[in-house]
């Protein structure tokens, strides 16, 4: 099993190596790859950055995303390394802190994923499917809307 992912990673780059010396080959080539690499790097590190404090991979996103502009841009090999080293240095703070710290640490988490539901609307909307129809509920951007 493991060595058909493996295999099936292998190849996937091996294609990837295969469009990209293909595009470079063409006159301004490289400029348009870099372009293309810069928009789908940014685009995947943008969601990961807004997935963070949802359950779920929003750190393996944004390090994805990195790691799509580390493969052309210098920058981000250095904001990457960055990253990965601060990242690494703040969950192993974490893991030693005591259930106190833990705990405040996941109902600030709790807080920003409420906040950003209801800013977002989520919360009004679902609460509109119950009959709980309640004007602080709704999102303060449907003002704008």
């Amino acid at each position: 099993m493991a060595s058909e992912l493996g295999d099936a990673a292998k190849s996937a780059g091996d294609r990837i190596r295969g469009v990209r010396d293909r595009v470079r080959a063409r006159p301004g080539g490289t400029r348009l790859w870099r372009i293309g690499v810069g928009v789908v790097g940014t685009a995947v590190l943008v969601v990961g950055i807004i997935a963070i404090p949802y359950p779920g991979p929003g750190w393996l996103v944004v390090f994805a995303g990195l790691g799509i502009l580390a493969s052309e841009f210098e920058w981000a090999k250095r904001v990457l390394r960055f990253a990965h080293r601060y990242y690494d240095a703040f969950t192993a703070w974490l893991g030693r802190q005591n259930i106190l710290v833990k705990g405040l640490f996941g109902l600030f988490t709790c807080a920003i994923v409420i906040a950003t539901l209801w800013v977002l609307g989520a919360i009004g909307t679902v609460a509109g499917w119950v009959g709980l129809d309640q004007p602080w509920l709704q999102s303060p951007l449907k003002q704008w809307a």
